[in-house]
This record gives C-alpha cells, structure tokens and sequence, in this order.
C-alpha cells in the first residue's frame, strides 16, 4: 500500500511546494506528486525535477475538465516528464499527447467540476476501469470518496474487477486511518493526500507537517499488515 504525498490543499498545488519536498522525502515518502492547478508551469518544472532528483516518483494530477485544458494539462505532463499522470478521461487525447498509456492513470467513472465529484455507478467504474486496461493504462485513479451515486468502497471493489492486476490509486478526501485500513481490504494499491496534512485533519491532536506525514505513514503500513 502506498502512501502518495500530494503538495496540494483543495486541488491546488500550494505555493510553496518546492521547499516541502525534502522535507517529506527525508521521513520516508517515496511518491509525491501535485497538480495542474495553483502554480506556473516553471514551478512545475522545478517541483518535478527536484522530486525526481530525490528518488521518489513523481504523479501529476489533471484536475482540468474542458477537453482544450485537458490537453493543455497532458502536454504539460508530456514536456515535464513525470513518472505517472493522474486524471482526465479522454484515452485518445491522452495517448496523441503522451506517445503512449504505461504512465497514464485515467479516471474511471464520470469526474464533474472542481473540486472534483465523481458520478457513476460501479457497473460504470469497473467497465471504464477494464477498458483503460485493454489500452493499455497500468491502472486508474479513482475519486472513490468524492462519489454521488454510489458507496465508495463499493467503487473501489468495482475498480478492482475491472483492473484485474492493474493498479488502483484512490484520490481525493482521504484523511483518516479507517478510510486507509477499508481501501486496503477493498484491494486499492495506493491512494493520495494533500489536504489532510496541510489541515491537520489526518491526526488533528497534532500540529506539525512531520507528526502528520509520519501517522499516515505508520497508518499505510499498519493497514498493509491487516489486508495481508
């Protein structure tokens, strides 16, 4: 189960993004990722190269939803050269702007405005899930706990039918050990925080970036155990 670090509150990379990478690089986070929304394309551009620089693997998030900023937003990702991109829907937009789907993680279901929801039943997520396997995709990121019409658990089993061995990121509004332990069970690979950590919220009796990087940590690992 891995934990990916999103320098983003409220879908929107933070400013100061670039001076938290080392910071939670060095307690142990191997995934960082931000999104396409809040800062320049230079800040982009140094974020990816300072994550890559560290090690860890950087994700970029698509939030954007017009079909014109999508595009934008994969070329973006194309000409930073990030590790995995998260986001958007369109797999033929995505493979004519990234030359191909091994590093590309759609979202299944019907992702709306911003902050984004997630519409669909799981008979939608688990057939979309299964078609970005048969072109190719390495998995999909789902927004299990932004879903309106259905139980995100039940989403995310869904996710899982229709990725076979593929990998399943959650993303979006996790910010508890409970909701870790249940993706973990339900057979999610990943998931992303941002939000938690800068609110406070994942262990709200303590203050500090670190405490809260290092809880959800000890969370991901415990949950790991549990699921076997």
């Amino acid at each position: 189960m891995d934990f990916i670090f999103m320098l983003t509150r409220h879908d929107r990379t933070v400013e100061d993004a670039e001076d938290l990478v080392d910071a939670v690089c060095d307690l142990g986070v191997g995934h960082v990722g931000f999104k396409d929304v809040g800062v320049g394309t230079a800040t982009m551009a140094r974020l990816a190269e300072r994550i890559r620089g560290r090690g860890a693997v950087c994700y970029l998030e698509v939030v954007s939803t017009t079909p014109q900023s999508v595009a934008a937003s994969l070329a973006a990702a194309a000409a930073l050269g990030v590790d995995c991109v998260l986001g958007g829907t369109d797999l033929d937009a995505a493979q004519r702007t990234l030359g191909r789907l091994d590093g590309y993680f759609p979202f299944p279901g019907r992702p709306v405005g911003h902050p984004t929801r997630l519409d669909g039943t799981p008979e939608d997520v688990e057939a979309d899930a299964r078609r970005a396997r048969a072109r190719g995709c390495p998995g999909v990121d789902l927004l299990a706990f932004r879903a309106t019409q259905a139980d995100p658990l039940a989403l995310v089993r869904a996710a899982r039918r229709g990725l076979g061995d593929g990998r399943l990121i959650v993303a979006g509004s996790v910010h508890c050990a409970a909701q870790i332990r249940d993706l973990a069970a339900a057979g999610a690979d990943a998931f992303t925080i941002g939000s938690a950590v800068f609110d406070g919220t994942f262990s709200p009796t303590k203050g500090s970036l670190r405490s809260q990087v290092v809880d959800i940590l000890d969370a991901c690992r415990a949950a790991a155990e549990v699921a076997g």
